[in-house]
């Protein structure tokens, strides 16, 4: 096997087990959710859910292999609904080698009632030093994808907030996105705690 069908294989296997904590977290439920991966020896090329598939459920073939700009290299499904915004980020952001998109409850209910997200907690102070939020478009649109990646354009932006679709958090690896969005949604529900108590 060579290097980088090894590095194919492990990114299988580390995508399989954050997706399945991304759902047992809570951070997305049913069929939606996408997470993706990008190759260090071929950084052009990465690895995303196949469309239609349970995060909890997932095994290592149901990510697809492709490039940068979505051209499938390996694999028999349709690559997620939102390749275009994964794509785009790795395409601005080098050095991004993980993605987690969930539709986290708490996070988008909050930024849908108020607007934005405050950073309250002591996690996210030091992980997110800040949120961003993006404007409503069409999942999967390359509309949405412009937003996001415009977004995402900015160095220090490690989380955003979809209006009405969840959240966007990215990393040096696949766990580090997942950390982060582990911190994110715990920040938004002691924000609608700190709300409701009238702090």
């Amino acid at each position: 096997m060579t290097g980088k069908s090894e590095e194919i294989k492990n990114l299988r296997q580390q995508l399989v087990e954050v997706g399945k904590r991304v759902y047992r977290r809570g951070l997305t439920s049913g069929l939606s959710g996408n997470i993706s991966a990008r190759l260090k020896s071929c950084p052009h090329e990465i690895l995303i859910k196949a469309s239609g598939k349970c995060l909890e459920d997932l095994k290592p073939n149901d990510f697809i292999h492709l490039d940068w700009d979505g051209n499938i290299i390996e694999g028999e499904s349709k690559p997620s609904v939102e390749v275009l915004f994964h794509c785009g980020i790795y395409k601005a952001r080098p050095e991004v080698y993980g993605i987690v998109h969930g539709h986290a409850p708490y996070c988008t209910a909050y930024v849908m009632a108020k607007g934005g997200l405050p950073v309250v907690t002591a996690a996210a102070e030091i992980d997110l030093e800040k949120v961003g939020i993006i404007q409503y478009a069409e999942p999967g649109s390359a509309e949405l994808a412009g937003y996001v990646t415009e977004a995402f354009r900015d160095k220090a932006l490690k989380a955003a907030v979809l209006q009405g679709h969840g959240f966007v958090t990215v990393g040096p690896d696949i766990f580090q996105a997942y950390y982060l969005a582990d911190v994110l949604e715990d920040n938004a529900k002691a924000a609608l705690i700190l709300d409701v108590l009238g702090k």
